[in-house]
């Protein structure tokens, strides 16, 4: 097999005819997105799949008018983002290429119609190369398979295989060709989940491969359209407690050829198994903190997959959607609230593989909160810790610099018997106290998370401590945003 010709690839890739969509780039002044023309750009979204039912019209174009319907109205709820797999092997008719360093029409043809519909109606895309999940459980089938006439005998070398890179970095030089030029591609994931049983149960080549990859995307981009669009590697995350004894954190968090921080936060139980709707919004807090800790330069962080994935992947169980639906929305609050750029990205984990209409609720609500922030001059920094509520039952979430800043307030209890918070409880208040603020006068927004719209507004002084203020009363939570008044 001749893998030398990767430019050859390359080259035969026709850039997509771009309808003029803004790029997004990393803001200047804070760790968060901005497009080209300076507008804000917060990521609200969540992980799609190219065979799942509200994509599944555009193979073989079998109902594209569906499908841009579709994403008109997740555009129309205030989604921005859909992270997607270039290649989505659960299913066989969905290979990239087959067999190995040929591209499926089909599939390009795919692409190209989901780009050009992305485009007219203002959606983007966080692009990954490869369902790495299911290229490993289904490897029998794919076309890398040394048995299926391609390089490699086994997924445990697929990080380390040279021909498999020579065929990884075609595919990359390909897309980045054809749908570079897009302003619909918000940014690259190059690896999803990159993992050390990828490379003999090691961690000594992320760095090295990372480059590699980024280097490979790069160079087209600038040869093809002189500039790059944000770059990005996203880690299984419960793998950077499972082996601490492995550099995972330094490529994931700090790798210098990568522009923002991705992590998949699959917590042990209150996350990935949930039995209420409080215990994994703390742990996302948590991990949002503790992810932020690890980052040196200010790049943004979000999480790109979260969800009940054992209750449903190896408990065989789709939870009920009045618990899933306060459980996305107490996780993306909890989210943004601490640091991280948008509302994570849920991996559905139901059947059918759709969010539910209270999810997309949900998203609304949030999009509604955003414009209340100066996102791309906030230079937030995690103040879950720092932050004071005087009523024990409430857990806090917060983030802030000088100028402004953002609480989440979220009721610990009481619980209706099925993990949800009662909304029948007694209204509760209590009083917040806000380090970091400079002294002056600011003007605080309450946002109400569930109906998406504003709960009041109140004016407090800062002195040279803290934002004191008492919040107004409320059941189950309550989110504030905190700015200088003009």
């Amino acid at each position: 097999m001749d893998l030398s010709k990767r430019h050859e690839f390359e080259s035969a890739a026709q850039p997509l005819a771009s309808a003029g969509l803004p790029w997004i780039q990393v803001a200047a002044d804070g760790p968060y997105f901005m497009d080209e023309l300076g507008a804000p750009f917060t990521p609200i979204g969540q992980n799609d799949a190219i065979s799942w039912p509200e994509l599944a019209g555009l193979f073989r174009r079998r109902d594209l008018p569906a499908v841009e319907r579709h994403l008109t109205w997740l555009a129309d709820h205030g989604v921005t983002v859909l992270r997607l797999m270039l290649e989505y092997a659960q299913v066989r008719s969905r290979y990239f290429e087959r067999p190995a360093g040929r591209f499926n029409p089909a599939l390009v043809q795919l692409w190209d119609d989901l780009f050009e519909m992305c485009e007219r109606v203002g959606l983007r895309i966080l692009l990954t190369p490869f369902d790495t999940f299911w290229t490993w459980l289904h490897w029998r089938h794919h076309p890398y398979n040394r048995a299926n006439g391609g390089p490699l005998e086994h997924p445990s070398r697929l990080l380390l295989c040279p021909e498999t890179r020579a065929l990884i970095k075609a595919r990359l030089a390909f897309a980045a060709a054809r749908w570079g030029g897009s302003g619909a591609l918000f940014a690259w994931d190059l690896w999803n989940e990159i993992h050390p049983a990828q490379a003999e149960d090691s961690a000594h080549t992320f760095d090295e491969f990372i480059a590699d990859l980024s280097a490979t995307v790069r160079q087209v981009e600038m040869r093809r359209f002189g500039r790059t669009h944000p770059q990005t590697v996203s880690l299984f995350g419960p793998e950077l407690h499972l082996k601490p004894h492995m550099d995972m954190a330094g490529p994931i968090f700090r790798h210098s050829d990568l522009d923002f921080a991705n992590l998949h936060i699959y917590a042990h139980g209150g996350i990935d198994n949930p039995k209420d709707t409080v215990s994994g919004a703390i742990a996302m807090g948590a991990i949002v903190r503790q992810s932020l800790g690890e980052i040196t330069d200010g790049r943004p962080f979000f999480d790109s997959e979260h969800g009940p994935i054992h209750a449903f992947k190896d408990r065989k169980r789709t939870l009920p959607d009045a618990f899933d639906n306060e459980y996305f929305r107490h996780m993306q609050w909890a989210h943004l609230a601490s640091g991280g750029a948008g509302g994570g990205m849920r991996w559905p984990n139901r059947n059918p593989h759709v969010l539910t209409p209270g999810m997309r609720r949900a998203q609304a609500a949030m999009a509604g909160f955003l414009p209340l922030i100066d996102w791309p001059r906030f230079r937030r920094r995690n103040l879950n810790s720092e932050v004071v509520s005087l009523h024990r039952n409430l857990a806090a979430f917060a983030c802030g610099d000088e100028r402004q800043a953002m609480v989440w307030l979220l009721r610990r209890e009481p619980r209706v018997d099925d993990g949800r918070l009662s909304a029948d409880a007694p209204p509760i208040s209590t009083f917040v106290r806000v380090p970091g603020l400079t002294p002056g006068r600011y003007r605080i927004t309450a946002w109400d998370t569930d109906a998406g719209r504003p709960a009041g507004e109140l004016f407090a002084d800062a002195g040279p401590k803290a934002l004191s203020f008492e919040a107004p009363p409320f059941v189950r939570d309550l989110a504030f945003a905190i700015r200088r008044a003009a």
